[in-house]
């Protein structure tokens, strides 16, 4: 028997030869296991109607347990660290600013910081991320929110997202502030230590909440809302950007609640059901990780973890062309296709091969200038 992110599950390997167990946890946690739909985000002088959890807290895999914080618990302000949890908790819903992890770049910040920032950027068609001042403030809050407390509580968005592509555990992080539990992904967003994170998807559990606290934030001019904040400054491009991948994601969603040929592949039980739909029809939701080219095919891996993606198949170069994936790279996608099983010697995968351009369904994202474009 293994703890699985945090719950202890019986049997739960009985797919180990495809999928493999996640070994996020050990048997020293979670502290205590509780009953998720006592959580809710704000404190006490805050908490509403629309505050509360929603009806499907109560769904069975979303609360990972209570867990005792790490001797030194924040990384930065969006991952923790907690005991009995291998390796770092990545937080949901937030993305804070990067740290100034060198000399090089403090230096160059503090001598021209709108020049250290375009530097960063420099060709990149997305906004990149960078060491900023607001990136260290982001971090000094996180200090001080989860200063004085010994114990955190952890819950997921999805039951069936447990990890990100580097491997971490992805959690809502839980404190007791005023006898009520408190969200600090919620109170970061309100603080205005980072916005409202979508690029991977809106929440499923806490949107109104972490929308609200946006709203908050910008118009308190808070934290890298504030014009004279040393941040990005480019929350709006951001911003239009997360908010088409996570409308394309929303609309997956919403056709997988009907259909149980949609498959994300970052779930964590994705290739146990490709394998059990061998040669038949699925569309898959993934981004996009690598593209290469072979004589006589193309090779498009959608991403999954690290290391590991699911292979995409053009035997028709011209299909590829039409599809429109080229320009795709790291952005997400979905691809309808029959789930094939390719071997050669000792080697075996599932893949999916496209034959036809309508096949391939991208993301209506917003795309830079033609002269940005051409630097692409």
């Amino acid at each position: 028997m293994r703890m699985w992110g945090g719950i202890w599950a019986a049997g739960a390997c009985t797919i180990v030869a495809i999928v493999g167990c996640d070994r996020g946890a050990t048997a020293e946690a979670p502290i205590q296991q509780v009953d998720a739909v006592e959580a809710h985000t704000g404190d006490a002088e805050r908490v509403t109607a629309s505050a509360q959890p929603r009806k499907e807290t109560d769904q069975e895999g979303l609360l990972i347990g209570e867990y005792r914080l790490a001797d030194k618990p924040v990384v930065d302000g969006d991952t923790v660290r907690v005991e009995g949890v291998d390796g770092s908790i990545r937080l949901l819903s937030i993305d804070t600013e990067e740290k100034l992890r060198s000399k090089a770049d403090r230096a160059a910040a503090a001598r021209d910081f709108e020049l250290y920032l375009k530097g960063k950027r420099g060709d990149a068609v997305r906004p990149r991320k960078a060491g900023t001042p607001m990136g260290e403030e982001a971090s000094e809050f996180a200090k001080a929110f989860f200063e004085g407390a010994d114990v955190v509580r952890l819950e997921r968005d999805d039951p069936r997202k447990i990890r990100g592509h580097y491997g971490r555990l992805l959690a809502y992080a839980f404190l007791k502030k005023n006898g009520r539990w408190t969200s600090y992904n919620v109170e970061c967003v309100r603080a205005g230590m980072s916005p409202y994170f979508t690029k991977y998807g809106y929440s499923h559990r806490f949107h109104n909440q972490l929308s609200h606290a946006e709203a908050e934030a910008r118009a308190e001019k808070r934290g890298i809302w504030d014009p004279s904040a040393q941040g990005y400054g480019d929350y709006d491009e951001r911003k239009a950007w997360w908010n088409a991948r996570a409308d394309f994601i929303r609309a997956f969603e919403h056709e997988a609640n009907r259909r149980d040929d949609y498959i994300q592949l970052t779930h964590w039980d994705a290739l146990a059901e490709l394998e059990e739909r061998l040669g038949q029809e699925v569309t898959i939701l993934a981004t996009v990780d690598q593209i290469r080219h072979f004589k006589g095919l193309v090779r498009v891996s959608l991403a999954r973890q690290r290391g590991s993606g699911f292979p995409v198949i053009f035997f028709d170069k011209d299909a590829f062309r039409e599809s429109g994936i080229d320009r795709y790279k790291r952005e997400p996608v979905s691809i309808r296709g029959t789930v094939e099983r390719y071997e050669k010697g000792n080697y075996r995968t599932l893949q999916i091969v496209v034959k036809e351009p309508a096949q391939v369904m991208l993301a209506k994202l917003p795309w830079p200038s033609d002269a940005k474009r051409a630097a692409e």
